[in-house]
């Protein structure tokens, strides 16, 4: 078995140009903290987003599995291509709250797989964005962890 998405057709599509542009999210540009992790983004939409998060060794803790820091990352980050895609660009967004339940790890060495996140949001607010995920073994299929994550939204800076 492994990981089926299980909610990008609920969701509309964006134009090419914001699909395209979010496409490349921590991919280009000054090094970020998305792209030392090595996230890539696999499907965007309107208020929803698919991630990966390629297994290394470099994220491993010292039992032996998957940091949990890694995936709480990966959950974080999944939000913020769901969220800032129809938002004028210049407007200011952040993370203000975030709760994960860690279900299961990934171990390394044979064992070792990907997670990929989707991102969802649950109602969409001037100025709060109230948000879920969820991260799955590539291989496996198997819940990994949960979040429910809240967003403040400000206007662009002047």
């Amino acid at each position: 078995m492994s990981f089926t998405p299980e909610r990008a057709d609920r969701y509309e599509p964006l134009d090419e140009e914001t699909t395209q542009r979010w496409m490349r999210f921590g991919s280009s540009g000054t090094t970020t903290y998305p792209m030392l992790l090595g996230l890539i983004v696999e499907d965007i939409r309107r208020d929803y987003c698919r991630m990966r998060l390629p297994f290394r060794d470099e994220l491993l803790q010292a039992a032996g599995f998957m940091h949990g820091g890694a995936f709480a990352s990966l959950l974080d980050h999944v939000m913020v291509p769901a969220v800032g895609a129809i938002l004028e660009p210049g407007t200011n967004y952040s993370t203000v709250d975030m709760h994960v339940q860690y279900i299961r790890g990934i171990v390394g060495g044979d064992k070792a797989q990907d997670a990929i996140a989707e991102g969802w949001i649950t109602r969409r607010g001037r100025r709060t964005v109230f948000c879920e995920a969820e991260a799955y073994g590539a291989t496996t299929g198997d819940l990994l962890a949960k979040s429910v994550l809240t967003y403040a939204i400000s206007p662009p800076r002047t």
